[in-house]
């Protein structure tokens, strides 16, 4: 992984608590929220209220999509965790910051004159659930899951209502899940007519627990809301797009999938064409092995405290770098630091206590590395059983990189070598190989590795790339897909697997900011990303670093800062979001 050496600092955020009122710092949205209660409350005057009818209206409620489809949140600060959650397996995070407070909302179809009640489940300090332009409630603290309800009548001539969630200015990270609006569907006006069956319902892709799916549009007489996805005679997924990831599935099982879409009114379509998929088998390899863990190191770049990052993003996994060699076959963290005893063990007994885990990374692009260092696989193996015991690992991660390891084909097969060898002597142990790549795919080198791999008979769990570097200017998105897609390809043509299995091998390993050739991931970049690798299922999301994870626009490529506009911690909150 490379390093930035720059040794500028960020200027400092100053937290704003809110008062619990509002106060005279950023109340214009409320204030504006406040006014606009007043005035529908003036509208609605004139007649009495229909009577609500139990029905959430609201699309992906519980988030169990594994994304914020059907949300739109502000600063690309929301994501989905699968840690904690209310109820399911996922919930929202939102990464409130200094200068945003990660608001996400969500426009639905109401009918006029009519009562409703919002509800949602949320915890963390000023957390706000409420109807943008009317009634609204919040908590001002709230350490487990604490309901929100809040219940409004729309305007004598409303048709819609914007839904909101949102924490507060420096008040760190808020969650929220299964959030519903009761209620009789919009559109009203004798609208009667349901849209016509979505069409070309296919599998794209699917793993041990889940099957993604995508159809064609349907179309309506008023619009087309929604999606619900069925696999019998329950509503499995819900999507206001035309593809949704079934998750939460039993491993070698057929299920059977229909999809029907709905309007405002609340019309739905007769059922599309069914489709049956098979799960993987939840075999071989990595597959159903998942990490989102971002780059810490503590060599240098102001390193922040992992559980202070931890508190505000949601993460739970960092990539701890570099163990590297400390003279011959010796590792030792950085070359320099014991593996146990010191700021490196203090540091993983901490993210431990606070319920994460950590994968440290060996190798890199500098300093004394334990691969041309070892003699022989079985010395090399030896190394990495050190560090493996020093801290019970679940996983290891081989950062081969530069001259000396990854374009020595002597010491890429010794490497290769001593992981097939820790992996057979510590039973469940991941192994990750991190490379550079091309814009397409693996280079020669790439290639050579994946190659000797199989022939070796090596069973690396995951194929990390490192998509950066590629020269200023680039595609950072399209670039990173299309050699993610070329990694997945080569894997593919070597073992003989499908594009599911074949993705589930594949990691991506990303910069943050600028990159030392003055490429540009932006934050929105970056989830940009992460959407792409939960929506083709791969096995691994990291990036260089958690350090570096602060803002300094304008800063240029430094250790301590990303080079741009961001919020601190912005793009862990959306690593965090990585479900696979």
């Amino acid at each position: 992984m490379h390093a930035a050496c720059a040794v500028s600092r960020p200027h400092p955020h100053q937290a704003v608590p809110p008062p619990p009122h509002g106060g005279p710092v950023r109340t214009r949205n409320r204030l504006t929220a406040a006014l606009g209660a007043v005035a529908l409350a003036a509208a609605w005057a004139v007649a009495l209220p229909g009577t609500a009818q139990a029905a959430n209206l609201l699309t992906n409620p519980g988030f169990e999509t594994g994304s914020t489809s059907g949300w739109s949140c502000s600063g690309g600060l929301g994501s989905v965790v699968s840690s904690p959650v209310h109820g399911g397996t996922k919930a929202l995070s939102g990464a409130a910051s200094a200068s945003d407070t990660a608001q996400c909302t969500q426009t639905v179809a109401v009918q006029p004159n009519t009562a409703y009640t919002l509800s949602g489940w949320v915890r963390g300090a000023y957390v706000y659930l409420g109807v943008t332009g009317g009634a609204s409630t919040w908590t001002p603290s709230a350490s487990g899951w604490s309901q929100l309800s809040v219940s409004f009548t729309t305007g004598a001539g409303q048709t819609s209502a914007q839904i909101f969630l949102h924490g507060w200015y420096g008040q760190g990270t808020y969650y929220a899940d299964d959030v519903a609006l009761d209620g009789p569907g919009g559109g009203g006006g004798g609208d009667t007519q349901a849209p016509t069956a979505p069409g070309g319902l296919t599998s794209t892709g699917k793993t041990s627990s889940s099957v993604s799916l995508s159809w064609n549009a349907s179309t309506d007489n008023v619009g087309v809301t929604g999606y619900d996805v069925y696999s019998g005679s329950s509503v499995v997924a819900s999507a206001t797009g035309t593809s949704a990831t079934v998750t939460g599935l039993a491993a070698s099982t057929a299920y059977t999938f229909t999809v029907k879409a709905r309007d405002a009114a609340g019309n739905a379509s007769a059922a599309s064409s069914a489709v049956s998929v098979t799960t993987g088998a939840g075999t071989g390899g990595g597959t159903g092995f998942k990490q989102a863990a971002p780059y810490l190191y503590l060599g240098w770049g102001e390193p922040p405290s992992a559980t202070a990052v931890m508190s505000a993003t949601g993460t739970k996994w960092f990539t701890m770098a570099f163990i590297l060699s400390s003279g011959g076959c010796n590792p030792a963290w950085d070359g320099q630091r014991a593996l146990t005893g010191g700021v490196d063990q203090t540091t993983i007994n901490a993210i431990r206590a606070a319920g994460g885990d950590v994968v440290p990374s060996i190798g890199g692009w500098s300093g004394n590395k334990l691969g041309p260092n070892c003699a022989t696989a079985e010395a090399l193996a030896g190394a990495y059983q050190k560090v493996i015991s020093a801290y019970g690992l679940k996983a290891i991660d081989v950062d081969i990189e530069n001259t000396d390891e990854f374009e020595n084909t002597v010491v890429q097969d010794r490497v290769l070598g001593a992981l097939k060898i820790v992996k057979q002597n510590n039973p469940g142990l991941r192994t990750i190989l991190t490379f550079g790549t091309s814009t397409t795919g693996p280079t020669y080198y790439g290639n050579r590795l994946i190659e000797q791999s199989k022939a070796l008979g090596a069973d690396i769990d995951v194929f990390t790339i490192m998509p950066f570097d590629f020269g200023g200017g680039a595609d950072m998105y399209g670039s990173t897909v299309n050699a993610a897609n070329g990694l997945k390809d080569k894997l593919k043509s070597v073992f003989g697997w499908d594009d599911a299995t074949a993705y589930a091998h594949v990691g991506i390993s990303g910069m943050n900011g600028l990159s030392d050739q003055q490429e540009t991931t932006t934050p929105a970049t970056w989830t940009s990303i992460r959407d792409w690798s939960n929506s083709h299922h791969i096995a691994r999301l990291a990036f260089w670093s958690v350090n570096r994870d602060r803002p300094c626009a304008g800063g240029g490529v430094a250790e301590n800062c990303s080079g741009i506009s961001q919020s601190a911690w912005q793009f862990t909150s959306i690593t965090a979001g990585f479900t696979g």
